[in-house]
């Protein structure tokens, strides 16, 4: 039985690459800073992400939870002595073939980093580059639990929203399958939907109309300052990134998940009758 390594195992996309993992017959070792309060499957071996004692794996899903490419010499390093393989969820609107530094944004620049790291590293490698979660429009969940509108800035934005767990098949494929070395796979949701679409759909899912309120960039800033549960240093970047996305093309719906996995890609009418109870009304 082969192990694989999953880091960020409780997180959005990291659980589900373990729950398909053990669901394949494999053993899994996951990293958690609470090992204990991990609820993950029966029989993983859950392990905090000790870089001197990870242990020898098959392959290694990794996706990037530090605020910074600082770490990522170490754990690099920690990969070639552990594994041969890696599987790598880049993030921060990475665009191909620009070098870290010329990287639209911090957070692209960290994942650009990383992703050059573990390409001369000599390991095999596969990235995945997904599109915007669905799971972030959990952000409106307050929201729409208070009333029948979002209120945002760049409702026009566009957007290809994935499911996680679409993420996660083509993971564990890639992680577990031959052929995806040396490979960058972008992945999407299959339809190409502005924010305030999605919050049309949302309300279709769960039973009840929703529209989207616009509000300037200004207000928009003021907003998520004064919510407690907001990062207050993320919230220029964010409007920032928006504003630029917003300026941009559309982006392209690909056929990743379908080619790779069999099955279409999860539509966000789908996601949001799964998540109703979430969002204040029952599932249908």
């Amino acid at each position: 039985m082969s192990t694989y390594l999953v880091f960020g195992a409780t997180g959005t996309v990291g659980r589900r690459v373990v729950e398909r993992l053990v669901l394949a017959g494999a053993a899994v070792r996951a990293t958690s800073r609470r090992p204990h309060a991990a609820g993950l499957p029966r029989g993983v071996e859950v392990i905090t992400p000790d870089l001197r004692d990870l242990g020898d794996v098959e392959g290694a899903f990794l996706m990037w939870p530090f605020h910074s490419a600082e770490p990522a010499p170490a754990l690099v390093g920690a990969l070639r002595r552990h594994t041969g393989r890696v599987v790598f969820m880049t993030g921060g609107g990475v665009l191909p073939g620009l070098a870290p530094e010329e990287q639209p944004s911090p957070v692209a620049r960290w994942h650009a980093t990383v992703e050059r790291l573990i390409e001369r590293s000599g390991l095999e490698w596969t990235v995945l580059s997904p599109s915007s979660f669905m799971a972030n429009t959990l952000w409106w969940s307050e929201q729409i639990r208070a009333g029948d509108e979002v209120r945002g800035a760049y409702g026009s934005l566009a957007m290809t929203p994935i499911h996680e767990d679409d993420i996660a098949a083509v993971a564990v494929r890639t992680l577990t399958g031959p052929g995806h070395a040396g490979r960058r796979h972008t992945l999407t949701g299959p339809e190409v939907l502005t924010q305030a679409e999605q919050v049309e759909v949302i309300g279709r899912a769960i039973g009840r109309p929703l529209r989207w309120r616009e509000l300037p960039p200004r207000e928009e800033r003021a907003r998520l300052l004064a919510d407690p549960s907001f990062p207050a240093g993320f919230v220029d970047e964010l409007l920032a990134g928006y504003a630029a996305m917003a300026a941009a093309p559309p982006p392209a719906v690909t056929t990743t998940v379908a080619d790779l996995t069999g099955r279409p890609a999860a539509t966000l009418f789908d996601w949001a009758a799964g998540h109703a109870a979430r969002f204040g009304a029952e599932r249908r």
